[in-house]
């Protein structure tokens, strides 16, 4: 690999390296952000939900932003949102720790929704390399970002670890600027060749799975500690069972674009995904049990939702014909799927009032089982064709 190529990728990774740890690092600090007066506690869930509400804003637009401006240009212009956000919410103010949020949720869209677009265009050959590399990197230091935050915080307070893990921003900026001439997207394209895929059904089916494989995970990451705790484990048995729910889709990011490239790869992939959370709930509905067993549940959910992620992004990539629709695909399943993912935990907060645990456990249940239904119609189905 070239030099010029090398800088590309480190750029890639760098940029996969921001698109979860400017959340991810925010939970340990929000006791220490409460103490210091700058956000209240009922203001405090605001800083993981303000993300969560850009990207499905954002995500219906960037398509067609990135097809008229070029993809790394719009990037580019991510990353530096990404650094204005991340050090708005150093100064000692509730409105610029919210406004900055707001900046990084609006530069983690564009990175979601662009990328794969970005890497079908640059790496034609070597999509499934390149995607292992970007979302690995996302999922690694948004764990170390969790990890971390806490430490960094103790030894020097809430900005020292907001400041210091903001350097990934700062270092994504900066070589994605020195990238940028390398790459053939950074010209524009005119506005005919934005695409509009809306009424094509494969691309409703797509964005329903990712929908669903988002409202899955984050109410799965919001309550399996409660429901745990409910269940007679520990406070400190319940976190580690989440942790490792959180840790088992890791080998995921790794292993599933590569698996996607065999044959009959997606479909093993999609079988994995259904059966990963059905056996994982069936198994919660069984009631409680011994520790080990609950955390040989956890891996399966853990490994069914990072797989269900890393196919989503294999979806874009592989029923869009074009890399314009791959960006318009990749917008309009984001859109859908982060609103559902916003709506999901506290529509499950209140289903616990109405119908008990294992009610909510059912209702999860359900939902994987027309996720799969849906994979297996996206496998079947035709591809999106923009091409006259």
């Amino acid at each position: 690999m070239t030099k010029r190529r090398g800088l590309i990728v480190l750029g890639l990774c760098l940029i996969g390296a921001n698109l979860r740890l400017p959340i991810t690092m925010m939970p340990p600090l929000l006791s220490a952000l409460a103490q210091s007066g700058r956000l209240s506690q009922s203001a405090a869930g605001w800083l993981t939900s303000i993300p969560l509400v850009m990207f499905a804003c954002a995500s219906p637009f960037l398509g067609r932003l990135g097809t008229r401006f070029g993809n790394a240009r719009v990037l580019l212009a991510a990353t530096i949102m990404l650094v204005a956000g991340s050090y708005l919410r150093l100064l000692p103010s509730s409105v610029a720790l919210l406004g900055g949020t707001v900046l990084i949720g609006l530069g983690i869209a564009n990175g979601n929704v662009l990328l794969p677009a970005l890497i079908k265009d640059e790496f034609p050959q070597r999509i499934a390399l390149m995607t292992t590399l970007y979302t690995t990197m996302m999922g690694l230091v948004a764990s170390l970002g969790t990890g971390t935050a806490g430490l960094l915080a103790q030894a020097g307070g809430p900005n020292l670890a907001m400041g210091g893990l903001g350097l990934f921003s700062i270092a994504a900026a900066g070589c994605w600027l020195f990238a940028l001439p390398q790459m053939k997207t950074h010209h524009a394209m005119t506005r005919t060749q934005a695409p509009k895929i809306g009424r094509q059904s494969m691309a409703w089916l797509v964005m329903l799975f990712f929908g669903l494989q988002s409202i899955l995970y984050y109410s799965l990451l919001t309550w399996l500690p409660t429901f745990w705790q409910t269940g007679g484990f520990s406070t400190v048995n319940a976190g580690t069972l989440a942790t490792c729910f959180q840790l088992a889709g890791l080998p995921m990011s790794l292993i599933t674009p590569s698996l996607a490239e065999r044959r009959h790869g997606l479909a093993m992939i999609v079988g994995l995904v259904f059966g990963g959370f059905a056996l994982g709930l069936v198994g919660l509905l069984l009631g409680p049990s011994s520790f080990g067993l609950n955390v040989l549940l956890a891996v399966l959910m853990g490994v069914a939702s990072g797989a269900a992620f890393s196919v989503c992004i294999v979806f874009f990539q592989k029923k869009a014909d074009t890399v314009a629709a791959t960006a318009a695909l990749s917008g309009m399943a984001q859109a859908g799927g982060y609103w559902l993912a916003a709506m999901g935990p506290v529509s499950c907060g209140l289903m616990v009032a109405h119908i008990g645990w294992l009610g909510l456990v059912w209702v999860w249940l359900g939902l994987s089982f027309v996720l799969g239904g849906c994979g297996w119609a996206i496998l079947h189905g035709r591809m999106i064709t923009t091409r006259k």
